[in-house]
């Protein structure tokens, strides 16, 4: 069994997105694909993911799945679209982490969104240590929560799409200052994964590329462990960490539009009356 992988970058997020297919059987996967959004002037586009889809085509794969690590705060999910654009040719179905219920329990809420917190419109809830087949390969699903409660990670074939747990060893780990987020969850959900065998791939969801490295998007289990600048010292000290350069960060730029759109897996807000789509901004006012 054998199985290739081909990344995508999107330069303005830093994210990785990947295209997993068998090898024998052309079926393949894609795991967080990004839209393309300008926050200035609203203007929403899909060029990034037309590049995956014309990829897809032009190498006769079938895309099966097309799959979320989480709701991302920092770009606007294209899953939607994908399904759309390939859904007469593609059985591909929309799947993320059941936990996504509770994420959007939390913003429909925050952000007044009339929808069903069931998990819709994504078609498939995965559980930790769900399974799934991908071509030959069997797919292992991992519950990872911590950076958020909906995070999973996606292992097969000696290769695990880790999202926002990991970054390259000398960036570290994500933050976990969202809704439901808990550096002692992820203490833990970043434990489980480096128990997994040594030369186990582990493929980032971002690189900021500190110092001025060159990108990189690939590790190990045994690098991570030896290097990460973490996971050098006890859980206490991790979450102590943890918590103390959280409070220092920022509030990801693209955090409104992306949670309102990637709870509902990249579909458009309803139209108003007037045929236009909105996305809101919750004001907090300080005198």
């Amino acid at each position: 069994m054998s199985i290739l992988v081909e990344s995508f970058f999107h330069q303005q997020s830093a994210t990785f997105s990947y295209l997993v297919s068998c090898s024998v059987t052309k079926a393949a996967m894609l795991i967080d694909s990004p839209a393309d959004f300008n926050a200035a002037s609203g203007i929403l586009s899909f060029n990034t993911a037309n590049d995956i889809i014309r990829h897809i085509d032009e190498n006769k794969l079938l895309l099966e799945w097309v799959l979320e690590t989480h709701a991302h705060a920092d770009h606007i999910t294209a899953a939607s679209y994908i399904k759309q654009q390939l859904g007469t040719t593609h059985p591909c179905k929309l799947a993320t982490g059941s936990k996504i219920t509770q994420v959007q329990q939390h913003f429909s809420r925050l952000y007044d969104i009339d929808m069903p917190c069931d998990g819709s419109p994504f078609e498939q809830l995965f559980n930790d240590n769900d399974n799934f087949m991908l071509g030959e390969s069997n797919v292992t699903v991992i519950a990872t929560p911590g950076h958020t409660p909906d995070s999973v990670c996606y292992l097969v074939a000696g290769n695990a799409f880790v999202g926002d747990t990991f970054f390259m060893p000398d960036s570290g780990t994500a933050r976990c200052d969202f809704p439901g987020g808990s550096a002692k969850q992820l203490y833990q959900s970043l434990q489980r994964i480096l128990s997994l065998p040594d030369q186990t791939i582990l493929w980032m969801c971002h690189d900021y590329q500190p110092n001025g490295r060159e990108l990189a998007n690939k590790t190990t289990v045994a690098q991570q462990r030896k290097s990460n600048i973490h996971l050098q010292a006890n859980e206490q000290d991790y979450i102590q960490t943890r918590q103390t350069r959280d409070a220092t960060l920022n509030v990801p730029a693209l955090l409104h539009p992306a949670i309102q759109m990637n709870i509902r897996a990249g579909q458009l807000p309803q139209a108003k009356q007037n045929e236009q789509r909105y996305l809101t901004i919750p004001l907090t006012v300080l005198l």
